[in-house]
């Protein structure tokens, strides 16, 4: 079975306070982007597509210093997730099967959260998983709504939620498993009809959700999978976290 990654790295991070791509920034010193690459070739992912946007020169570069092919597209304009997956489009062409798409400055994803959730994908035969996580204190993050069934029926983000689904501790991690042609049937109907004018990614569920496809959740043991950085207070948060767990 054909499995691929993209691995979302655009961002600028502009609070950062830093001159590179917010994925280039380090955790033990090795840049994020790396951790959630080495993950994903663990995982035993070996065709990868970075999306580069900000500074696009330093993502070029790391990966040409790499001991294995990396694959790298270009977002010209940062218009959300789903407009950055539009860039990987003939890459996603060129890797029919299926594809994880993971954010480049989340480096605790790890290869078990990768592997077990692409088996639960690939048994329940979905056309999409998103990877989720349980926080103690879910603010700010999508909230995952299941059915009876525990199926996926819906991902709301904060602003859009009620009282009641604001209370669910389940989110999104921003990780997904998708069937590629079942993403690609859907990925030029996101529309970007909201306040950002950015075309989301999670998008793509609802969508299919829409068609009757089977789309799923898959529960990550660690919350950390979530964990990412906005400034260097929370980078050097990240860095104390893998030095306690030993992550390495």
């Amino acid at each position: 079975m054909v499995k691929c990654a993209v691995i979302l790295a655009g961002g600028e991070g502009k609070r950062m306070k830093s001159n590179k791509p917010k994925p280039m920034s380090e955790v033990l010193n090795r840049p994020m982007l790396q951790w959630v690459i080495d993950s994903v070739r663990a995982a035993g992912v070996e065709n990868i597509c970075v999306v580069k946007g900000f500074k696009k020169e330093c993502i070029e570069e790391y990966v040409a210093t790499l001991p294995y092919k990396v694959d790298t597209v270009y977002q010209a304009e940062r218009l959300g997730t789903g407009h950055a997956v539009m860039m990987a489009k003939d890459f996603l062409k060129e890797n029919k099967g299926d594809v994880v798409i993971l954010c480049g400055d989340a480096p605790f994803m790890d290869k078990d959260t990768i592997a077990d959730a692409f088996s639960q994908h690939d048994e329940q035969n979905a056309s999409a998983t998103v990877i989720s996580a349980v926080l103690t204190d879910s603010t700010g993050y999508g909230r995952i709504v299941r059915n009876d069934d525990n199926s996926l029926k819906a991902i709301v983000e904060q602003k859009e939620a009620d009282e009641e689904t604001l209370k669910i501790k389940e989110v999104n991690s921003g990780g997904y498993w998708f069937d590629t042609e079942d993403l690609l049937s859907v990925l030029d109907k996101i529309t970007a009809d909201n306040a950002a004018a950015e075309y989301y990614l999670p998008d793509a569920l609802k969508l299919l959700l829409q068609e009757g496809k089977n789309v799923g959740a898959f529960t990550a043991s660690s919350p950390d999978t979530v964990l990412g950085a906005n400034d260097p207070a929370q980078l050097e948060e990240l860095n104390q976290i893998a030095i306690k767990k030993g992550y390495r």
